[in-house]
């Protein structure tokens, strides 16, 4: 399975979610411009001793990385979705894509594709999403549960 972050701004959020790829045996795809430099003490202090356990994957850009994969195997992420991440069906060729903390994903990306979009759902009308290394994990461990693996 695969994590994909599209433009990461945050250094900390990163290296969180490099650790869970670690812990899960799950790919890290970093789609640029990233908003640090993987170097940054603060993604790897965030990611403690396990980045040499983690399979992490850079693209120049959303698009290119996009275009490299099957459509299906494509689950993205917003808050601005209508549909229950849980009710995607994952597996094991899976990309979950996250776009950036400020942003989310780009306006051409949930466009281009609208029938491939999820949201975490939230029950406090002021709060507006999840802190970008808590949705990253909570998708990852429904699709992990969906194929057996928790």
């Amino acid at each position: 399975m695969n994590i994909v972050l599209v433009e990461p701004e945050i250094p900390p959020n990163t290296g969180n979610i490099a650790r869970l790829c670690a812990a899960t045996g799950t790919t890290l795809h970093l789609v640029g411009p990233l908003g640090f430099r993987l170097t940054d003490s603060r993604v790897r202090r965030a990611g403690l001793d396990y980045w040499d356990h983690v399979d992490v994957r850079r693209h120049a850009s959303a698009s290119s990385f996009l275009e490299s994969v099957p459509e299906n195997n494509l689950f993205l992420f917003s808050r601005y979705a209508a549909v229950s991440y849980t009710e995607a069906t994952y597996d094991d060729s899976s990309y979950l894509v996250f776009g950036s903390e400020t942003r989310g994903l780009p306006k051409e990306v949930t466009e281009k594709y609208s029938q491939r979009i999820w949201t975490i759902p939230m029950f406090h009308p002021a709060v507006r999403s999840l802190n970008l290394s808590n949705a990253v994990a909570i998708v990852c461990y429904e699709a992990l549960r969906q194929q057996g693996r928790v």
